[in-house]
């Protein structure tokens, strides 16, 4: 991101958290600097805070792109990552295979191929923003 940042002529602020206070800590940082949008990184632990995070940003009318659609489903602006379904279909076939004598050692390492992206036009409409036909096109799913 700071690669792409720089690219851009972007000041790009980064705050970390890893308790649920830091999360109110880095947002509220993220404000008082001036900072216009955020990118919620893919991480376990926010994974279990969307609830928090999805009412933060919603509080300040920050758009946020998160990594999973149930942020967007709870009222997040966007997401784009992998697609959650596809991942446990995958786990369950790895899970087959162990259960059926394949070693786990011997079993490939896969990375995720299946990805989404998703719009919630709701948010966008309550933040005043406009997203273009071009990226709405683009869109796996737009909640409206």
């Amino acid at each position: 991101m700071q690669t792409a940042a720089a690219a851009l002529r972007l000041k790009l602020l980064v705050v970390r958290a890893s308790t649920a206070s830091e999360i109110d800590v880095a947002v509220a940082t993220l404000v008082r600097q001036g900072g216009e949008a955020l990118v919620v990184a893919a991480e376990g632990f926010f994974a279990s805070r969307p609830d928090q995070l999805v009412a933060l940003v919603s509080r300040h009318s920050i758009p946020a792109v998160f990594d999973t659609r149930g942020y967007v489903e709870q009222g997040g602006l966007m997401s784009y990552g992998t697609d959650v379904l596809d991942a446990f279909r995958q786990a369950g076939i790895y899970s087959g295979r162990i259960l059926k004598g394949d070693k786990p050692a011997d079993l490939p390492v896969q990375q995720s191929t299946k990805f989404e992206f998703l719009i919630n036009l709701k948010t966008a409409k309550s933040l005043g923003l406009t997203i273009p036909e071009t990226l709405l096109a683009t869109a796996d799913e737009v909640i409206q």
